[in-house]
């Protein structure tokens, strides 16, 4: 990764994705997170200011280290211990139903292997527990979505290897875990190639007639 991945892109997006819009998005998904927490796609720490007071422990992934100084002055203000491990979501370091939520916000877009990353997030997961997930992905609108397929090679460069056109909640069913709730939205402050919006949650297949927590707020 070069200077404009190490350096410029992450400062884009940490401006970008510390707007208004994005942060109502986060506050409203991660209310519903509590216990012990799994973050996948940690990046510069948008998410630390929002996780509720019931969120017990979180630890969190991501192969690269993005603007540590801003991730350190996010991570001291939280109330609870975070440990986070500079590794893939596709390996996750971590013992089979250790997790009572795992939280993915935009970043199921850029892991290489996002179905083999969804399985691992199914294995960590309780068996009563929660993956709440915001995403963009390939929209509804067929001449939109022919677009992104015209312009990822492209996006994938520039992104840092973000991709525009995946099928967020396809991936989701494909590695074993069962979509509860589903919004499909378009973001009204975001180009429409980007801001097609996947915001749900969704539990282990076999646990999917178990009660589960109170869904985000949306």
């Amino acid at each position: 990764m070069g200077l404009y991945g190490r350096h410029i892109f992450p400062r884009l997006m940490d401006l970008v994705m510390s707007g208004a819009e994005f942060r109502q998005l986060r506050v409203a998904l991660l209310h519903a997170a509590g216990g012990q927490v799994l973050e996948i796609g940690l990046g510069t720490g948008l998410n630390l200011p929002h996780y509720p007071n019931i969120v017990s422990r979180l630890c969190a992934v991501d192969p690269f280290p993005m603007l540590p100084d801003r991730l350190a002055a996010r991570r001291e203000t939280a109330p609870f211990p975070i440990e986070i491990s500079r590794l893939s979501a596709e390996t996750l370091p971590f013992d089979d139903q250790t997790f009572d939520c795992v939280v993915s916000t935009w970043t199921l877009c850029t892991i290489p292997d996002p179905v083999q990353a969804l399985r691992e997030v199914r294995r960590v997961l309780k068996p009563d527990g929660t993956f709440l997930f915001l995403e963009h992905g390939r929209s509804e609108e067929a001449r939109i979505a022919a677009w992104q397929d015209r312009l990822n090679p492209l996006q994938r460069v520039i992104g840092c290897g973000c991709n525009l056109n995946r099928k967020i909640d396809q991936l989701i069913e494909q590695a074993g875990l069962t979509i509860r709730q589903l919004d499909r939205f378009q973001m009204r402050n975001v180009p429409r190639l980007g801001g097609a919006m996947y915001r749900g949650a969704a539990v282990p297949a076999a646990s999917s007639s178990l009660r589960q927590r109170p869904l985000y707020e949306g």
